[in-house]
């Protein structure tokens, strides 16, 4: 009775690890971004998100910032991003209260946008970075897309052979499948850590703002997590429950068995 209650509830905790992790990796909101500069307002979005200026209809938006209210002219767009492991996508929007994660709900975005592969680019770099910075974050990319497609792997791996295991009551198959649901945690766990580092740590993100200062000394960049980074710890944490869950049954028929 009590193992047929562990199964239950390791296959559950296996079935929404699975879940988390495949819509952490396969959808592309693991960063939002909203950039903005005042003084060059007639902005439009180039191949690879790159802004261009256009001669644009200006407008005037009032802002309240700690309950005073500011008119600013010639403000009519800001410019949203938002990237996962595949794709690095962006597009303008009207610029107002709503909180950034709001902005990026799929009802809210426009119908077309410009997207471009983020393999390679975890971040939109700077065009004057030189070629050591550069190879250094497609060397850091690389190890963080390896990390991802190694926990996703293993996940997917670990789910089959615990549904081969079921019929024949292998305690072999439960702890590989255990060990991979392990594996597959520890890995999305270094990835997670690797993203946050990226963007907290390191100087990637002062160097993009100093850069776009330059040309306008008004620029502003807004950063938030998006829900694919939010299902990761989620998918993380059910399948490292469920690792050590699967682990425990396959002692546990091994000794019943001897």
């Amino acid at each position: 009775m009590k193992l047929s209650v562990a199964l239950f509830f390791a296959g559950l905790f296996g079935a929404l690890a699975a879940v988390f992790i495949l819509l952490s990796f396969g959808t592309d909101y693991w960063l939002l971004a909203l950039e903005r500069c005042h003084q060059n307002p007639g902005r439009s979005l180039g191949p690879g998100c790159v802004t261009v200026e256009v001669d644009s209809k200006q407008q005037q938006i009032k802002e309240t910032q700690h309950g005073d209210v500011v008119a600013w002219k010639n403000t009519s767009n800001v410019i949203l991003y938002h990237e996962g492991f595949f794709w690095k996508c962006c597009f303008t929007g009207i610029m107002g209260d709503d909180n950034l994660p709001w902005k990026f709900w799929f009802t809210n975005q426009p119908h077309s946008k410009v997207c471009t592969h983020a393999y390679l680019f975890p971040f939109p770099m700077s065009h004057h970075t030189n070629a050591t910075e550069k190879d250094s974050a497609i060397i850091y990319r690389g190890f963080w897309s390896i990390f991802m497609i190694i926990g996703v792997v293993a996940v997917v791996l670990g789910g089959l052979i615990i549904i081969w295991a079921a019929p024949f009551a292998s305690h072999h198959l439960y702890k590989a499948g255990g060990g991979l649901f392990l594996a597959s945690g520890l890995f999305l766990l270094c990835v997670v850590v690797m993203y946050v580092i990226w963007l907290q740590a390191l100087a990637v993100v002062d160097d993009y703002i100093a850069y776009k200062r330059s040309a306008c000394s008004d620029f502003h960049l807004s950063l938030s997590y998006g829900l694919s980074f939010m299902f990761a710890p989620i998918g993380i944490f059910f399948c490292l429950l469920a690792g050590l869950l699967f682990l425990l049954i396959g002692r546990t028929i091994q000794n019943y068995n001897h």
